[in-house]
């Protein structure tokens, strides 16, 4: 356990890898001008990122770890949302551009990260996080006020179902990681990706035509080994050292990289409201990377401060004898908070 969350910077900065990575999703879409329809191109994405990822990761001895309904639960869930958010995605960036469809998803993931996150393990959302996800919805608002770029009511839609998609996928990811850790997320995330596409099965075989054409074979191939079997394997890899609602904000910096991208080789206009929601998100970010001063009283365990919240919140039973039991030494029939002011798994 320590391992995992005693490089809670390193965990950070493989995310915000990740999300640059998936920054370029977009504009490469754009770029290449591919007449594959979104569903199929987000199909050949997840399945050729899933072959790869699962080329370099997936052993017997972890699939055979999925047999446990702790694991099976959450894994269908993640690849499910995994196939959802490619088809709404992709779907949203042909009709609204790049830059605006990938602020809007993933403006809108802080927010149902934090929701999910409450509801499947009873995360409690600090103060920075409220702040990051404030200035978040707040440079959504300016980047979606008058005179910025068109706004198609469909796409915004499908923007903001992308992003509670990669909120669910995030928290459920996370619960993997804690439920079966013996188990390598990266592995898990490859078997998600291969079983999502599964779900877009149809419009693969549909819209194969634009296979012939190079701009599309070349498409696929940097969504699928760059954004995907890259991207993914250093989000779930971060994942493991940071809180859920950690990731979903630090993934904003796709939509900084989507739309720096959009302006600089797409020739995409953001008007000074734009430029100044781009600031917000930045500002959120950064809030986020900030060390945060640890409550309650001293004196704890080193294995109660590391233990991350969603494991209290999953097993609230964990580490209850040892609390009475230092209770009973010292006269104390209170119990001792949490190490981070953060849930108790009630």
């Amino acid at each position: 356990m320590s391992t995992r969350t005693n490089a809670p910077a390193f965990g950070a900065s493989l995310v915000l890898a990740a999300a640059v990575l998936w920054g370029t999703v977009g504009p490469a879409q754009v770029l290449a001008s591919s007449s594959m329809t979104p569903a199929a191109l987000g199909g050949w994405r997840l399945l050729t990122g899933g072959l790869v990822l699962g080329a370099f990761t997936v052993r017997p001895k972890m699939v055979r770890a999925l047999a446990a309904r702790t694991v099976l639960s959450p894994l269908l869930i993640c690849a499910f949302s995994t196939g959802i958010y490619q088809a709404a995605f992709l779907s949203s960036v042909a009709r609204t551009g790049a830059a605006l469809a990938t602020v809007i998803a993933l403006g809108t993931a802080p927010a149902a990260t934090g929701l999910c996150a409450r509801w499947v393990t009873g995360e409690r959302m600090g103060t920075a996080w409220l702040v990051s996800t404030v200035a978040a919805v707040a440079g959504c608002a300016l980047l979606l006020a008058p005179g910025s770029a068109h706004v198609d009511p469909l796409g915004l839609f499908l923007a903001v179902a992308a992003g509670t998609c990669y909120g669910l996928y995030t928290v459920f990811a996370k619960k993997l990681a804690v439920v079966a850790p013996a188990t390598h997320l990266p592995t898990l995330s490859a078997l998600s990706l291969l079983v999502g596409s599964l779900s877009l099965l149809p419009w693969l075989a549909e819209d194969a035509a634009p296979l012939r054409d190079e701009a599309t074979l070349a498409l696929i191939a940097w969504l699928g080994i760059a954004t995907t079997a890259a991207a993914y394997w250093l989000f779930t890899t971060g994942l493991s050292r940071v809180r859920a609602t950690t990731a979903g904000t630090l993934s904003l910096a796709e939509p900084l990289a989507a739309a720096l991208i959009g302006v600089l080789l797409l020739h995409e206009h953001l008007s000074p409201s734009a430029w100044a929601g781009c600031a917000l998100i930045f500002a959120g970010v950064i809030t986020t990377c900030l060390p945060q001063t640890p409550r309650g009283r001293s004196g704890r365990s080193t294995a109660e401060q590391v233990q991350p919240p969603e494991a209290r919140a999953l097993h609230p039973d964990a580490g209850r004898g040892r609390r009475l039991s230092e209770a009973g030494r010292s006269g104390d029939h209170h119990g001792v908070p949490s190490a981070s002011g953060g849930p108790t798994g009630r």
